[in-house]
């Protein structure tokens, strides 16, 4: 029986904090023959965040040790395969509309976006036709200044919500600074414009003040608003600690010979990497939540693909030169609000809640782990709720539906 636990809470932030540390921004990580960097620099200092996203330096050793085929030129998984991998229609998301909150900007992000598009087959999204908006965190035309490892960020949370949801309208916040007062009033300007779901690809060390950003920034009842677990293993970054969103962690997803045509397990590709978990140290538990390891809020809720040796196609031009394959829980934070867009309207006041309600239409990852940890499941896949992977992946669109 799991038992409420106080150390666990401590031991995860410690964890995480000391991954963090370890994880220099440049430093290249390796598996399966596969490597790749951080696109954006670790920053600790409380109230400061850093994206999420991994970008995979050695392309063609991770199509040859993956396996992963190209659906035409790019390499890495496409939207048909990740449609495929989590049993999601085409032409979804019709009627809503997905707001991407990152820092600095991105100058290409429109045209790169209507590169991957095109390449893929999907609709065109453009700021012309209405489809596209990109403004600043307070709604104006005048951008932040630009920033080459946030605009990998930006081109992968633009691709990933265009794979999953290629007829919602897209809302790109650009924050001036990583400082989660600047990301944050980002976020209440998505709310602003009309978004229907928030994607937050970013976290930070947790501080006293996140239930404070709680209440300024995430909360926006019925409106879904995602944030990835983190890259750093087992620990708890904010804002994926906050009760008002839904947390996402990350797996590796590869092809399989059984029924449903894939497998997953817990993304780790050291004690260092790999998809975050564990107790926060501040933030209530939620009363959905009912796992008894953790006295407080338990992250993830629900996960995605995330492991950069199975990553995801990107085309970016500004700070790389053209498709790239990315990894990291930035992954799976818009692909996973790209399935809520694609599920529709949202009427529990936080979102996250439905999950927990239909558990049996998700899948259920069992195997794997980042570290050891106690209780275990804070850190290792088991049946049912597990930290790393939360409830499971996406199996259709019941679990997400309002």
């Amino acid at each position: 029986m799991r038992t409420s636990s106080i150390s666990a809470a401590a031991t995860a932030v410690a964890l995480g904090v000391s991954a963090l540390m370890a994880a220099a921004p440049a430093q290249a990580a390796s598996t399966h023959g596969a490597s790749w960097t951080r696109s954006c620099a670790v920053d600790l200092t409380p109230g400061h965040v850093f994206c999420n996203a991994l970008h995979v330096t050695s392309t063609a050793e991770h199509v040859r040790a993956t396996g992963v085929t190209p659906n035409a030129t790019p390499s890495g998984y496409g939207p048909s395969d990740l449609r495929s991998a989590y049993n999601i229609a085409a032409n979804g998301g019709a009627g809503q509309t997905v707001a991407i909150v990152d820092a600095y900007n991105d100058p290409n992000a429109a045209s790169d976006l209507a590169v991957y598009r095109s390449q893929y087959g999907l609709p065109a999204c453009t700021t012309a036709s209405g489809c596209l908006k990109i403004v600043s965190q307070t709604g104006s035309s005048t951008l932040p200044s630009s920033n080459s490892g946030w605009a990998g960020e930006i081109s992968l949370d633009l691709d990933m919500v265009s794979a999953i949801a290629p007829n919602a309208h897209i809302i790109l916040v650009e924050a001036k600074t990583a400082s989660m007062t600047n990301l944050g009033t980002a976020v209440n300007e998505a709310a602003k414009l009309g978004a229907t779901e928030i994607s937050n690809s970013y976290g930070g060390s947790e501080s006293s003040a996140d239930t404070s950003y709680d209440s300024t920034y995430f909360n926006h009842p019925g409106i879904v608003i995602t944030a990835s677990s983190g890259d750093g293993g087992y620990g708890v970054e904010y804002p994926a600690a906050s009760p008002n969103v839904t947390a996402v962690g990350g797996t590796s997803l590869s092809k399989a010979s059984n029924t449903r045509g894939w497998s997953e397990s817990v993304w780790s590709t050291s004690s260092t990497e790999g998809a975050g978990s564990g107790c926060s140290a501040y933030e209530p538990k939620p009363s959905w939540q009912k796992d008894t390891g953790c006295s407080k809020r338990t992250v993830a809720d629900v996960s995605a693909v995330a492991d950069p040796a199975t990553g995801v196609a990107v085309y970016q031009t500004y700070g790389a030169s053209g498709w790239s394959v990315y990894g990291g829980t930035s992954v799976a934070a818009p692909l996973i609000a790209g399935v809520y867009a694609d599920a529709g309207t949202h009427s529990a006041s936080v979102p996250a809640k439905n999950l927990y309600a239909n558990t049996t239409s998700l899948n259920d990852v069992t195997t794997g782990k980042t570290a050891s940890c106690s209780p275990a499941y804070l850190c290792t896949a088991e049946t049912g709720y597990d930290g790393p992977t939360g409830l499971g992946t996406p199996n259709g669109l019941t679990a997400f539906t309002g």
